[in-house]
């Protein structure tokens, strides 16, 4: 069968988790074919990828959200609109719930132009509706452009040619799950979604920290994304996420519970619990951290707390593993170091991390938001006992989910809390017994739960389940 995967953001221009599950999971399924569908943030990104893609890739379609197609404004005006239609898009202007059957049909056929309609009085009219609804005390020009750089994006990945396939499995809600959605609702072929972490929620969490949002169209930005997100979640005829407490937070923001189930991550446990334990330099405790650096990775707040451990016990080592995702932030993170003068951590770019594995006594991962991150499921699997934030799975890696008493680990802390993650490593860093004994605790739990054929038969029955 033909799967048409729908990407945003990730593979293939970008190395990390969600990348290599992507990459790792293709080329397992060789009897399928794929056809990766991907959306990137600018088209300077147009054909770089980081990536070789399996044989079993069939096609590759790339759209951008800062594509400006027929960027140019006309004077033609809409075609006269039915009182359903005007509704549809007066919905998807208030960041409701619109009837998108109709609104696909819209864009698809042509009935609407993205920027004839964004030049429409149709569109004024809307927008004034929403002031007076929602925003009498707000600039009208303000709430104007907030909602048409929502809407600019949007409709453009809503005109895009539709690639022909058995089905459509989308990555994460969000735009990839809305072009997702599109395509199975106007090819009449099944809907599939798997989440790795909740989108909407992750955008939540940067919205409210973005400086380039006025404060008070915050929220109507938050429900842009709840908007697309429940419009997968309706149409979805199955639902993954990675973890329990993932489902039921799926299960919150309105997906039905009969569509939704957990497949875990799953590692090549072999390759990483065969790994040997070789230091050489015994006199060092040697800390790892096998991360992208990238903002959402709280890199800052683990500097902070390797400085706070190392003027208590010197003969601690930082390794921080990982390519740069944003280069301002990455500079931001050496200039740091050398600020606090820390010679004893080294970053060491991207790497081959079973070889540094072997010389690890424990990882650390200080993330503000994560799904189920393959980075531990590995150090697990390697022995390796774990310090990380209290965020996605992490707690249920390092405890153990119901069914489950192998017993602790590592240890878990509250994100960005630098107090407390400067003593769990004090904690782990000043007891080898301690180690021994979560490293193998953890290496029992990714053996027993986590392994990776044990994820891909659960997606070849989803297929064969829901693919016809």
């Amino acid at each position: 069968m033909r799967i048409c995967l729908v990407l945003e953001g990730s593979y293939p221009y970008v190395h990390g988790g969600v990348s290599t599950w992507m990459h790792q999971y293709i080329t397992e399924m060789k009897e399928h074919e794929f056809i990766i569908w991907v959306i990137g943030a600018n088209e300077e990104k147009k054909g770089k990828f980081v990536y070789e893609f399996p044989e079993n890739v069939v096609e590759v379609h790339e759209v951008f959200l800062d594509s400006l197609g027929n960027s140019e404004m006309t004077d033609t005006g809409l075609e006269e609109l039915t009182g359903e239609e005007y509704e549809a898009l007066k919905q998807l202007v208030f960041c409701t719930k619109p009837d998108w059957s109709l609104i696909f049909d819209m864009l698809q056929d042509g009935k609407i132009q993205r920027d004839d309609f964004l030049a429409s009085e149709e569109f004024f009219s809307m927008i004034q509706e929403l002031c007076e609804e929602k925003y009498v005390a707000q600039p009208m020009s303000d709430v104007f452009h907030t909602i048409r750089s929502m809407l600019f994006p949007l409709l453009n990945l809503l005109s895009s040619s539709i690639p022909s396939a058995d089905a459509y499995h989308a990555i994460s809600t969000g735009y990839g799950g809305i072009l997702a959605t599109l395509a199975s609702t106007r090819m009449r072929k099944p809907l599939l979604l798997t989440e790795h972490g909740i989108y909407t929620r992750e955008r939540e969490e940067e919205i409210i920290r973005a400086d380039w949002i006025l404060p008070s169209m915050r929220k109507q930005w938050i429900d842009f994304f709840y908007m697309l997100s429940d419009a997968i979640y309706s149409k979805a005829d199955c639902i993954t996420s990675l973890f329990s407490k993932a489902r039921e937070t799926q299960i919150e923001l309105g997906c039905k519970p009969s569509k939704c189930r957990v497949i875990s991550n799953g590692i090549d446990y072999e390759s990483f619990s065969n790994i040997p334990f070789d230091k050489n330099d015994d006199s060092w405790i040697n800390i790892g951290a096998a991360v992208r650096m990238a903002p959402i990775k709280d890199i800052k707040t683990m500097i902070y707390a390797f400085y706070e451990v190392s003027a208590q016990m010197p003969n601690v080592r930082l390794y921080i593993m990982g390519g740069v995702d944003d280069k301002a932030y990455a500079e931001e993170c050496y200039a740091l170091a050398r600020k606090l003068k820390l010679e004893n951590l080294i970053f060491t770019g991207r790497v081959d991390v079973k070889e540094y594995l072997k010389k690890m006594d424990f990882m650390i991962l200080t993330s503000i938001s994560e799904g189920q991150p393959l980075s531990i499921l590995e150090s697990m699997a390697a022995g390796k006992p774990c310090v990380t934030t209290d965020v996605g799975c992490c707690k249920e890696l390092l405890e153990g989910r119901e069914d489950d008493e192998l017993g602790v680990a590592g240890y878990c802390v509250p994100p960005t809390d630098l107090t407390s993650l400067a003593h769990a490593m004090l904690v782990v860093a000043s007891s080898e017994e301690k180690r021994l004994k979560m490293g193998q605790i953890a290496k029992k739990r990714s053996e027993r739960f986590y392994q990776y054929h044990q994820m891909i038969e659960q997606y070849r029955q989803l297929y064969k389940e829901y693919v016809r």
